[in-house]
């Protein structure tokens, strides 16, 4: 019979139809390993052969999903929502807290709009303020950390939103320190994990964080459609079913399964986090998720990042060395496993980006930077092709 090898750091072996010579493009969409393709395979087949056979066990795979999920970020299952992005966690949540009116939202200039345009919308809704805090800056986080200060202590703030990593410089955000400071002053603490979760350590108990979001395209390796959102369980009283569906109630599929007389209307919300599972999910998506987060549990989260770092060092010092400027954190407490750069003077990023590209360095440009993102399959070694590869690219441009 044959067995799919274990995952190694430093080792390709489970991504061989992977076309890039170095795949640097994690904090963007990630690839999928062998396990996860054969996960979703799974799941087409046995639908395939059972139809309606095959819902059950994949039900009960969800489950299981959410234990290991949950033992990643030090939560319990019961905490958790399987939902089908970062997005739809944020949106869910900002739609269903118990707001009253003038309450106020702080939000950080620079963010991924996943997290900003769910409580501008909800602001919109319920009467909400908006407070902005100014972009977080890898060597003034002080500044930010004041800023947020200053709006805590002005009263009535109920929901502080940031990202774990911040998708423009790779900022590691202090989570532990503004989580204090948000049970010092009784507000909520939101945090957007799509950056880190699967290579930056996240405890939500030790950084007194309320509630996670979180997709599964980027660090966790596996595929749209699929994701979670962690409730804290002194939270969940404090949320109204404004986004319930008919997968919200208690024993919501009985009536499917167990005969006559239990289609009722009037069974109750759950009082769970899971009750913003409202309807049919994609079954091949946290299936993928499923095996992703198996290997990530596998090679643990901090040995993951552990390993990133020695080659974020040499990209690092080399692109340096050619007149790039990194916006990496010199705190080691900041950095994640994301390293962002600008050009040299004169140097269009963007045609940087498309002849790395071409010469099969897979990077990303979000906002601007030339945005590098190893994970648990690079090497160090691969930073001196990148290195040459940035030296072709910027041979080529000089002489266009």
């Amino acid at each position: 019979m044959k067995t799919t090898p274990l995952p190694q750091l430093g080792q390709r072996t489970l991504f061989p139809d992977l076309q890039s010579r170095v795949y640097l493009a994690h904090a963007a969409v990630s690839p999928v390993s062998t396990p996860v393709r054969a996960a979703v395979n799974a799941v087409l087949d046995d639908y395939a052969r059972l139809g309606v056979g095959a819902f059950p066990p994949w039900i009960a795979q969800r489950l299981r999903l959410k234990e290991v999920i949950a033992r990643l970020i030090h939560a319990e299952a019961d905490d958790l929502a399987l939902v089908q992005s970062t997005t739809a966690g944020l949106m869910a949540l900002a739609l269903c807290l118990d707001w009253k009116p003038g309450d106020r939202v702080v939000l950080t200039r620079g963010e991924f709009p996943a997290n900003v345009t769910p409580w501008q919308q909800a602001a919109k809704q319920f009467g909400l303020e908006i407070v902005w805090l100014p972009q977080p800056q890898p060597e003034a986080i002080d500044v930010w950390l004041d800023a947020l200060r200053i709006a805590l202590r002005a009263g009535r703030v109920r929901v502080v939103a940031v990202s774990a990593v911040q998708f423009q410089t790779g900022l590691q955000m202090p989570l532990a320190t503004i989580g204090a400071l948000c049970q010092a002053h009784d507000a909520e603490f939101v945090v957007d994990a799509v950056q880190a979760f699967g290579a930056v350590p996240l405890n939500v108990r030790e950084m007194g964080i309320d509630y996670v979001a979180c997709g599964a395209h980027k660090w966790c390796n596996s595929l749209e459609g699929a994701g979670f959102l962690y409730v804290a369980p002194h939270r969940i009283a404090a949320l109204q079913p404004r986004m319930a569906g008919w997968l919200s109630h208690e024993d919501g599929l009985l009536f499917l399964f167990r005969g006559a007389g239990l289609l009722l209307h009037d069974r109750p919300i759950r009082q769970r986090a899971d009750f913003l599972e409202i309807g049919n999910l994609s079954t091949a998506s946290f299936a993928a998720m499923g095996a992703a987060v198996d290997l990530l549990e596998a090679l643990g989260i901090q040995a993951i990042f552990n390993h990133v770092q020695p080659i974020l060092d040499a990209l690092e010092a080399g692109l340096l060395a050619r007149g790039f400027t990194s916006m990496r954190a010199t705190d080691p407490a900041l950095r994640s496993c994301t390293l962002s750069i600008l050009p040299p003077q004169g140097v269009d990023v963007l045609s940087l980006y498309k002849l790395l590209t071409a010469d099969g360095i897979a990077t990303s440009v979000p906002d601007g930077y030339l945005r590098l993102a190893p994970h648990w399959p690079n090497t160090v070694d691969e930073a001196a092709v990148v290195l040459d590869a940035v030296d072709a690219a910027l041979q080529n441009l000089a002489a266009a």
